[in-house]
């Protein structure tokens, strides 16, 4: 009878054990991991159509969650749409926030709200893992990247950062884990300049026999050569510090899996931050000439399997069913970006942006409709397909009210509680949204309204439609999401009061 009884006994604590065994104890508040990829097209996934190349481990996340139509970045470019996701204020009402050289300092207020200070004050840790590209260090003081960096993502709100400064295109090309460059010999000091040459290292312009991946003219990826490619700025020193193009996926993850296992037992929300499908595209050996479309594929077959990683790991630390995964990229797809990878030549049949017109630069749908997937096994059911419209800036204001935090009149100005339709709950989201792609547009239901703006309509260099045009245009996108018919002439009252509307947004310096 004894044994009988401590049988019972010892089953009743495992079964109190296990969750502490296999994973975190039953929580309410669930793991946040946004995986935030860069210039990946509206078409670039097969779950958003493409037919040249499969994407199973993120198109995965729509089949067991959600999967948006009407998704977007603020803008058209990098460093803008990460300013807004990490502060909820549109990038257009502060200076400063256009694609910032890897000499830049912190663009993001530290004295107000981020997204990831609210996860703090929720109970979470936070980590950075990835590409950067907010600047680093006070205003107008010049980076000294031998000595701790001042401000960087730890000031903003994560707890850990193991990132790169910029863009990999962009010198200093070095990982910095916190406040510290990784590797540096203190005998061998990085400088960093963005206005001149400096020592005697090989450039691109003057050296272009040891390109391993050529530049095409006129971009600026002429400057120091770093691993066999020129890059935009000039550098010296700092050698051992310098990274392989090769190894950025792998050491990314790592980190990111490192985090995730070192948290498993408490909540944590994890930005991830992925560089592939930016130029230079420089996969790994595991991926070099496994797609069909050169480099630039190869690129997302890397990214579609570092996504299949994360979701392993989840899996392998018993938090897969209580972890809200989010798969998104900050801007629409550019194919000739700076280096002659082919991707041009070797796309044909593939559709980056889909049936949508312009891509990364650009005022049309192509520059900001962006793949948006979530996945939370424990609350949204698999297979849902919505066109609420939400953005990526809503973040702040949709997990305040989750984690039912107040969120003050002088934070997060333009974000909105679209939580429900993150979730599945609605299939309605924000009512209007302000895009920058150069010039502003508005949407509002069906309607986008993008203002008169002089400039070029066709960027050469990327073959990229800018959306700018001296008249104003007016889409009905339930009808037309190529933008290809524009209606502005047949309603001018339309016009009107979409036009009045951005400029009381604009003038008002909130939305909320």
């Amino acid at each position: 009878m004894l044994n009988k009884y401590f049988g019972l006994f010892t089953s009743l604590i495992f079964l109190v054990a296990a969750p502490d065994v296999f994973g975190q104890k039953k929580q309410q508040k669930p793991n946040v991991i946004f995986i935030y990829a860069d210039d990946v097209g509206y078409g670039d996934l097969s779950s958003y159509g493409a037919t040249k190349i499969s994407t199973p481990n993120i198109d995965r996340l729509g089949k067991e969650g959600i999967r948006f139509t009407n998704a977007h970045a603020t803008s058209a470019t990098c460093t803008p749409s990460r300013f807004a996701l990490m502060t909820g204020i549109y990038p257009w009402r502060q200076k400063g926030t256009g694609v910032l050289p890897g000499d830049a300092s912190l663009i993001i207020p530290t004295e107000r709200l981020t997204l990831p200070t609210l996860f703090q004050h929720a109970g979470y840790k936070t980590a950075s893992v990835g590409k950067w590209h907010l600047g680093l260090g006070a205003p107008n003081k010049q980076i000294d990247w031998n000595k701790p960096i001042t401000k960087g993502p730890n000031e903003t709100g994560f707890d850990y950062a193991y990132f790169f400064p910029a863009t990999s295109d962009r010198v200093p090309t070095v990982f910095v884990e916190n406040h510290e460059v990784q590797a540096l010999d203190p005998n061998d000091p990085i400088e960093v300049d963005y206005s001149k040459k400096i020592g005697q290292e090989p450039t691109g312009l003057e050296n272009p026999e040891l390109l391993k991946l050529p530049a095409a003219p006129d971009h600026g990826h002429n400057n120091t050569i770093v691993n066999g490619i020129g890059r935009i700025g000039w550098m010296k020193g700092g050698k051992q510090a310098r990274w392989t193009d090769e190894e950025i996926a792998h050491v990314f993850l790592n980190k990111a899996q490192q985090f995730m296992e070192e948290n498993s037992k408490n909540p944590f929300f994890l930005y991830f931050s992925l560089n592939d499908i930016h130029v230079p595209r420089m996969p790994s050996t595991q991926f070099k000439g496994k797609s069909s479309m050169g480099l630039r594929g190869d690129v997302i077959l890397q990214m579609d399997w570092t996504v299949g990683e994360i979701l392993k790991k989840l899996d392998e630390l018993g938090l897969t069913e209580n972890t809200l995964i989010i798969f998104s990229s900050d801007n629409g797809p550019v194919l000739d970006d700076g280096y002659a990878d082919r991707a041009v030549e070797l796309s044909k049949g593939h559709h980056p942006a889909g049936a949508l017109r312009g891509g990364k630069y650009s005022a049309f749908e192509g520059g900001t409709r962006i793949p948006w997937l979530a996945r939370w096994p424990k609350v949204i059911k698999p297979g849902i397909v919505s066109d609420a419209l939400i953005c990526q800036i809503d973040l702040i204001a949709s997990f305040g009210s989750f984690f039912k935090q107040n969120i003050e009149m002088e934070d997060a100005p333009d974000s909105f509680n679209v939580m429900d339709a993150l979730l599945a709950r609605t299939q309605t989201g924000r009512e209007m949204l302000v895009k920058q792609g150069g010039a502003l547009s508005l949407t509002r239901g069906n309607w986008k309204y993008i203002e008169p703006r002089e400039g070029i309509a066709l960027q050469k260099l990327t073959n990229t439609e800018t959306g700018n045009n001296t008249k104003p245009q007016l889409y009905d996108l339930s009808k037309d999401i190529g933008e290809k018919n524009n209606l502005a002439a047949r309603n001018p009252a339309k016009v009107k009061a979409m036009a009045e509307e951005l400029d009381k947004i604009r003038e008002a310096g909130r939305s909320r």
